[in-house]
């Protein structure tokens, strides 16, 4: 199977392939491990599936995991391929180091994960690694470039102020402060970024994302 044939299996459950890479051994890719493909929420259209599946509706916790477990696993038993998640572990996957080998994504000013078409708006659901290796596109340069980088002075919070991400900070002024202009509507830095001009997330999924990092402050459990 190519690599077009791979986005049409990925896309047509409402995900999208958020980059990829060629592992050497040093990347900790699974044994065999030859192409490594990123899996991220295909908006809007992700939302409207989660929504309605049996996961969200069902009471239990962690829907959103339970969903991508089910979902990913089904695809790459498709493809012939190992899903691997980002919240199994201990040991846990290195997501985010995987990401910048994709030359998809790159650090942001504020540390983030920046990607090339969907900006700051970067999560996993999963990856999936196959053993076949198989022709990417190119590495791209980084937005961040030639920005103005208006991300850094956004955060009502200054959460980003001192060069690294004060999660506490953020989770303190979510849910003492502010009601409204992060926690229904999403985080403000990553709202402001001009490469999510074209990029859609609805206020609804922007609040179950912001509960469950707000739940994870009190339970110890992590995107």
């Amino acid at each position: 199977m190519n690599f077009d044939e791979i986005i049409t299996e990925v896309q047509s459950v409402s995900l999208k392939i958020m980059g990829g890479f060629n592992p050497t051994p040093k990347d900790q890719a699974p044994e065999n491990c030859r192409t490594l493909l990123l899996i991220g929420p295909d908006e809007p259209n992700f939302w409207h599936q989660f929504k309605n599946s049996l996961e969200i509706q069902d009471g239990k916790s962690n829907p959103m995991d339970r969903w991508s477990e089910r979902v990913i696993s089904a695809l790459a038993t498709k493809i012939e391929a190992k899903p691997i998640f980002p919240f199994q572990g201990p040991p846990y996957a290195p997501f985010y180091q995987w990401a910048l080998r994709t030359g998809q994504m790159h650090i942001s000013p504020i540390r983030l994960l920046v990607h090339n078409q969907t900006g700051l708006f970067v999560s996993f659901r999963g990856a999936l690694a196959l053993e076949n290796k198989i022709q990417l596109p190119k590495p791209l340069s980084s937005p961040c470039i030639a920005c103005a980088a208006p991300c850094i002075s956004a955060c009502p919070a200054s959460a980003f102020d001192a060069g690294i991400y004060d999660v506490q900070a953020c989770q303190s002024h979510i849910s003492t402060l502010d009601t409204e202009r992060c926690f229904d509507k999403g985080c403000v830095a990553r709202r402001i970024c001009p490469v999510n001009k074209d990029h859609f997330r609805s206020s609804e999924q922007s609040s179950f994302h912001m509960r469950a990092f707000l739940s994870s402050a009190f339970h110890k459990r992590g995107l």
